[in-house]
C-alpha cells in the first residue's frame, strides 16, 4: 500500500511540473503589480540608477528589438516581440510611457517591462511590435520624446494582453518642431 501511494504521489508531481511547463515555466505573470524600481547596476562600465522619475520626459533616440523572443525581462515575464513593450535603463518596472516619433508626430503608449537600451545616446528600445505600431520598424532608429503617462485602465488591460492601447492624435507641426529643439546630436 505504502509503494501505490508513493508511486500515485509521484506521478501526480509530475503531472503538476509537466502543467507548469506548459504554462510558462519560470516567467512572471504579465502584472501591474508589483512595480519594481530596482538597486544601481553597472553595465560596460556605465552605471544605472533606476528611480520612480514620475514627471519622466525626454527626447532622444529609440530603435527596436526583437530577436529575443520569449527570453525573461527585466521583470520576469516572457518577452513577446509583437507585443507593445519597451526595455528603459532607469524607469520603475512596469512603467507606462507615451513615445512620439519626431520625424512623424505619431504617438503611442507602451508597457515598459525590461532594461536597456545599453548603447550610447539611445533613450528607449521598442519591441518589433511597439516600432511597427509608431511606424519606425523600417527605420531601425528613430529621432523620439518619452513621456511617462499614467493610462486608463482599459489601454492597462489592452498593452498587459499586448495589444495596442487606444489611438493617439498625432502632435502638431509646432509642436514637433519644438521638441526637435530638445533633440541631443545624434551618439551623445
Amino acid at each position: 500500500m505504502q509503494r501505490y501511494s508513493t508511486m500515485r504521489l509521484t506521478g501526480a508531481t509530475l503531472a503538476v511540473l509537466a502543467l507548469s511547463a506548459c504554462a510558462g515555466g519560470n516567467y512572471r505573470p504579465v502584472a501591474d503589480a508589483p512595480v519594481r524600481i530596482g538597486p544601481a547596476y553597472t553595465i560596460r562600465g556605465t552605471t544605472y540608477v533606476p528611480a520612480a522619475a514620475p514627471a519622466y520626459d525626454a527626447v532622444g533616440y529609440a530603435s527596436w528589438y526583437g530577436n529575443e523572443s520569449g527570453n525573461r525581462t527585466a521583470s520576469g515575464e516572457q518577452f513577446r516581440p509583437g507585443w507593445i513593450t519597451a526595455a528603459h535603463t532607469t524607469l520603475p518596472l512596469p512603467t507606462y510611457v507615451e513615445v512620439t516619433a519626431l520625424d512623424t508626430g505619431r504617438r503611442i503608449i507602451v508597457r515598459v517591462n525590461d532594461r536597456g537600451p545599453f548603447a550610447l545616446g539611445r533613450i528607449i528600445d521598442l519591441s518589433r511590435g511597439a516600432a511597427e505600431e509608431l511606424g519606425m520598424k523600417a527605420q531601425g532608429h528613430a529621432p523620439v520624446r518619452v513621456r511617462r503617462v499614467e493610462p486608463s485602465e482599459k489601454d492597462r488591460k489592452r498593452l498587459r494582453e499586448g495589444k495596442a492601447a487606444t489611438r493617439i492624435e498625432p502632435v502638431s507641426a509646432q509642436e514637433l518642431q519644438r521638441l526637435r529643439v530638445r533633440l541631443p546630436a545624434k551618439g551623445q
